[in-house]
């Protein structure tokens, strides 16, 4: 479609009728992805307190969330060459919703990767394990893609706090590949 090659800025200028009327449709499906990134959430909240009275330590140090901005999503459809529709947002994109796990110790990770997957009313869609197999840069971290509540896929991350710093500000900084290495410390995602 013509429409594919609008830089993301001009998307609702040029076609202003499509986009209003995508919004309503666009605005459920995001309070949708947010109750599912707080259902999960909470489970993995439950998870931490189970075992903490079990083991007499907690695994997770901090969770936080965060929904995928419009012009990202609008973007990353359009890298993919998909339009801008609530169905290619939910059949497409598996990180429209995302959670990141911050834990102590690697162990820490997997354990609560492998609590996830125990879990009856989640399905592990995909996991890729960045700290056995680290990407070129030296980043690491667990990424499970879950099918959660109302069949939304949530992308949840796992990793240690120096992981974190690494990703984020260090030498596996993904603002580093996207915006070039004169980017400043102010580049990292909106978790």
């Amino acid at each position: 479609p013509e429409d594919m090659n609008i830089p993301p800025q001009e998307f609702d200028v040029r076609f202003p009728e499509r986009f209003i009327k995508n919004t309503d449709y666009y605005n459920s499906l995001m309070m949708m992805y947010r109750c599912a990134i707080r259902e999960i959430q909470t489970k993995l909240e439950v998870l931490d307190d189970e075992f903490s009275v079990k083991y007499n330590r907690n695994p997770i140090s901090s969770i936080k969330t965060r929904i995928k901005k419009p012009m990202s999503i609008y973007s990353k459809l359009q890298k993919l060459g998909y339009e801008f529709t609530e169905t290619n947002i939910r059949e497409q994109l598996n990180d429209v919703a995302g959670i990141r796990v911050i834990c102590s110790f690697i162990d820490d990770i997997y354990t609560v990767a492998n609590l996830l997957a125990e879990q009856d009313d989640i399905k592990i869609i995909r996991i890729k394990d960045y700290i056995l197999n680290p990407k070129p840069n030296g980043y690491q971290s667990i990424h499970t893609v879950v099918l959660g509540p109302g069949g939304k896929t949530i992308e949840i991350q796992i990793r240690t706090r120096q992981m974190h710093e690494d990703a984020e500000l260090g030498v596996a900084a993904h603002w580093k590949y996207k915006e070039g290495a004169s980017a400043g410390a102010s580049g990292g995602r909106g978790y």
